[in-house]
């Protein structure tokens, strides 16, 4: 039975607004925990663990998005027979909103104050700078004439981005000033919140952790193919793959990813972190987050170490902290790498990919997606050029991105 200071399963809260997470409700059932969900209206139907939840709740999402105010007034209802003991964000939408229940209802974990460093790309492009961590040059679309300075020294091309969505969704690449200004008109009143920031040509890498106690107990950091804005944007396969283990990239990211969590004030959970190589060797910190990467990034690592992300991510969350109770696994020190499209086949034919390798294939409509792995670095990216050129041979397609997250 996990920890209780009532000496009773531990009540655990998944907050979903996508789809995602499954692994980790399983796991807190495995452990014992009272497993309960909150999802949205729209996703009634969806792939949930129904075998591992005790319970269901939907919210009504106005266009996509939570009304807080219900959120927290039916949570509170629900706090009337169950005792959350923790509230978790399954998403980086849904990181704000477990914060705001947290604080509210006085459950342990991430409040408000640092859930802005782990959603708020100003927020964390502001701690990132005050604690001489190299960021892309920046300016908020907040005063005018701070943001002639900024287009004045800086030169074009620029991204426009959302504060607080998550990956590429809703990032411009704005090619000068008067494109700038035009935009801006268009988002009127929504302005403050985005951020201007210089374009930086280079490799962009990823560093997942699991943190406790404020220290990293588990690290492991791959690069992206193509920038993730390149793929959405222009449309492109999606690939990533590890880097060489104590490899320049390798050291420098982990201990810059290090300094970063640490000057974030994140104490416990799993984060996915992004950097940006410039042509000129400079390392930049781009983002982070509190939750298991997305587009099937924990796949990979999985492939590559044998660690679940999210499974190892429900046990953390149900040790009481500071109590040295979580040890997380020996990893295996395999390479692996990721390959997701979409597909213009509603049910693409993956058995051609046979190689012993293959560790997974994916299964969804109008999608293709692979992860492989091997203890030879250059065999896992081998096949993944392999791969990547099959599949835009046999099965790539592309769609414009959405202004906003959809479901």
């Amino acid at each position: 039975m996990p920890y209780s200071s009532l000496s009773r399963p531990l009540t655990v809260l998944c907050l979903a607004s996508y789809e995602k997470g499954q692994a980790f409700m399983r796991q807190c059932k495995r452990s014992g925990c009272r497993t309960l969900l909150l999802t949205s209206r729209g996703l009634e139907h969806g792939d949930w663990p129904r075998e591992a939840l005790d319970d269901i709740f939907y919210i009504a999402d106005k266009d996509k998005e939570w009304v807080l105010s219900d959120m927290i007034k039916g949570v509170s209802f629900l706090a009337r027979t169950e005792r959350f003991d923790r509230i978790i964000a399954l998403d980086d939408f849904d990181v704000e909103k477990a914060a705001m229940l947290r604080e509210h209802l006085r459950v342990p974990g991430m409040g408000d104050t640092t859930s802005r460093y782990f959603r708020d790309k100003l927020a964390m492009r502001v701690r990132a700078r005050n604690e001489n961590i190299s960021v892309p040059r920046f300016c908020p679309i907040l005063n005018y004439d701070d943001l002639r300075t900024f287009l004045d020294e800086v030169s074009p091309p620029y991204l426009l981005k959302p504060r607080s969505s998550a990956g590429t969704i809703g990032i411009k690449k704005i090619e000068g000033a008067e494109s700038l200004w035009r935009t801006l008109d268009e988002l009127g009143d929504l302005q403050s919140f985005y951020i201007l920031e210089e374009f930086i040509p280079g490799d962009i890498f990823h560093v997942d952790t699991i943190v406790d106690n404020k220290k990293t107990l588990f690290s492991l950091v791959s690069k992206y193919g193509k920038p993730p804005l390149e793929v959405s944007h222009e449309g492109r396969v999606f690939t990533s793959g590890n880097v060489l283990r104590n490899s320049d990239d390798d050291r420098t990211l982990k201990g810059l990813n290090k300094l970063i969590l640490k000057a974030f004030g994140y104490v416990r959970g799993v984060s996915h972190s992004e950097y940006i190589k410039a042509e000129d060797g400079t390392y930049y910190f781009l983002e982070t987050s509190a939750r298991v990467a997305g587009a099937h990034i924990a796949e990979m690592i999985e492939a590559a170490t044998g660690v679940d992300l999210w499974a190892e991510w429900a046990k953390l969350e149900i040790t009481p902290e500071g109590a040295g109770g979580y040890t997380p696994p020996v990893p295996k020190n395999d390479y692996a790498g990721l390959l997701v499209s979409l597909s213009k086949q509603e049910t693409p034919d993956l058995s051609a990919f046979d190689d012993p390798e293959i560790f997974w294939k994916m299964n969804k409509k109008h999608h293709v997606g692979l992860a492989v792995s091997s203890p030879d670095f250059e065999r896992t990216r081998t096949l993944v050029t392999q791969y990547t050129d099959r599949i835009y041979a046999e099965f790539f397609t592309s769609l414009s991105i959405p202004g906003k997250a959809s479901s």
